[in-house]
């Protein structure tokens, strides 16, 4: 007999599919670039983030379209921390954000992505739309050191044009945490649903990572050319 909890896990995850393709279909979202996945093997995608982190099942059902794999998403740790969502996430491709899960997925041949800006892309606020906020992730590197994987960039336009912000913008934050990183803006859509303006999604060249035991240097040298490679990825997005 098969154990109830798989099966309420199936349903979830089916009903999360649907929703994902309908959000696909409904932003008329594309996927350009597509020829830098492989269908098989460990592979690092690393980009940025839209406003509450609403576009990511959209990406992921492109992905897995066009790949036929599901991705793993590196979510922020203190998602974890809420009963229903540390249970939940993991069912639809979600992981804990640390080293070992991170390290754990891609040995086993998964392609991951992650997003270094995390809950400060996520929650910015109108000023921030399509600013890389990455301005201490180095774990990305050390990860892709570590695993001996290139590094995909990727970009997402109209990530952060699907909600807008209400005048004034601070007032209108929830505060989740001690830290400002965590004051999530209440963002307004077209009534209960966001816009509908097209997301668009570019996957560029791989990157090789700096060799394990490399400068502190190169490894922030190499954050910094990926971050260039997603800002140029996020203009052919844009004109795509």
């Amino acid at each position: 007999m098969e154990n109830p909890l798989t099966s309420v896990r199936q349903a979830v995850f089916r009903f999360a599919e649907g929703g994902a393709a309908l959000s696909a279909r409904y932003h008329r979202a594309r996927l350009v670039g597509a020829e830098h996945l492989p269908r098989h093997g460990p592979l690092l995608l690393v980009g940025n983030h839209g406003v509450w982190g609403y576009e990511t099942p959209a990406f992921f059902h492109l992905l897995h379209r066009a790949t036929g794999r599901y991705p793993l998403g590196l979510a922020e740790r203190g998602f974890f921390k809420i009963p229903l969502v540390r249970t939940v996430l993991p069912w639809l491709g979600g992981v804990e954000g640390t080293r070992e899960n991170a390290l754990r997925s891609l040995q086993e041949g998964q392609l991951v992505v992650c997003y270094p800006g995390g809950a400060r892309e996520t929650f910015k606020r109108s000023q921030g739309r399509y600013r890389l906020r990455w301005e201490h992730a180095l774990g990305f590197v050390r990860l892709a050191m570590q695993a001996g994987v290139p590094v995909v960039p990727f970009a997402g336009f109209g990530v952060d044009d699907t909600f807008f912000w209400p005048p004034d913008e601070d007032r209108w934050c929830v505060r989740l945490a001690a830290e400002d990183k965590y004051r999530m803006p209440l963002v307004m859509g077209l009534g209960p649903l966001p816009l509908p303006v097209q997301l668009t999604f570019a996957v560029g060249e791989p990157h090789e990572p700096p060799p394990s035991g490399a400068s502190e240097s190169r490894v922030r040298a190499f954050r910094d050319r990926v971050a260039a490679s997603v800002r140029r990825l996020l203009l052919r997005a844009c004109h795509a």
